[in-house]
C-alpha cells in the first residue's frame, strides 16, 4: 500500500507529508528502493533544504500527498572542477 502511494507521488511528482517515528517530514520524492539490509525504504528531498536523505518504511506512518504545485527534481551538479 505504501508502494503504491510512493510511486504515485513520484509518477506526478507531488510532496508527501509523513510522520516519520513522530516527527513531521515533507519531501519532494524521489525513488523507491531497499537498502544493503534489504528493507525497503523511500528517498526525497527534504522540504526547504537540498538534503537527499532514506527514509525507512518501517518508520512511516500517515502518509498524504499533497496537491501543490508540481516540483522539479534537483540535479545536483558539481559547481567548479578542480
Amino acid at each position: 500500500m505504501k508502494t503504491d502511494i510512493f510511486l504515485k507521488a513520484i509518477k506526478s511528482r507531488n510532496k508527501l507529508k509523513f510522520l516519520y517515528s513522530l516527527t513531521e517530514i515533507m519531501i519532494e520524492p524521489y525513488y523507491v528502493a531497499r537498502d544493503k539490509s534489504g528493507r525497503k525504504v523511500i528517498y526525497g528531498r527534504v522540504r526547504r533544504t537540498n538534503e537527499v536523505r532514506k527514509f525507512e518504511y518501517n518508520k512511516i506512518s500517515n502518509i498524504r500527498i499533497l496537491n501543490e504545485a508540481k516540483f522539479s527534481p534537483v540535479i545536483p551538479i558539481i559547481s567548479h572542477v578542480s
